[in-house]
């Protein structure tokens, strides 16, 4: 997305707060007239394990998920899920650091 007016990381780490960005981050992405660029990041095994088990096609494209949590659960995400190159919690804090905004779901 060419420069987005608003970024906003949704940061998942249960599977109540997993179903509760997935609204969110389509009522944000469909929302005004501005453009909006969303993340979903997801880490904690339950929330990794439901993310694996139950896929939702209107979201899992802006849907990261972090590689540590994927390892503890010898899984793999399948596109059109993306692995995050480092822990959620770095990657969060980078994103943070770049100007996104957090929400916790």
């Amino acid at each position: 997305m060419n420069d987005p007016a608003m970024r906003i990381v949704l940061h998942a780490s249960s599977p109540a707060s997993l179903e509760r960005a997935r609204s969110n981050a389509k009522n944000a992405a469909g929302a005004g007239e501005r453009a909006v660029e969303v993340r979903i990041v997801v880490n904690g095994a339950a929330a990794v394990s439901s993310l694996l088990d139950q896929a939702d096609a209107a979201v899992d494209a802006m849907t990261w998920v972090c590689p540590n949590t994927l390892r503890g659960l010898k899984r793999q995400a399948a596109a059109p899920l993306r692995v995050l190159e480092e822990g959620a919690v770095l990657a969060i804090a980078r994103m943070q650091q770049a100007g996104w905004h957090y929400i916790h779901a």
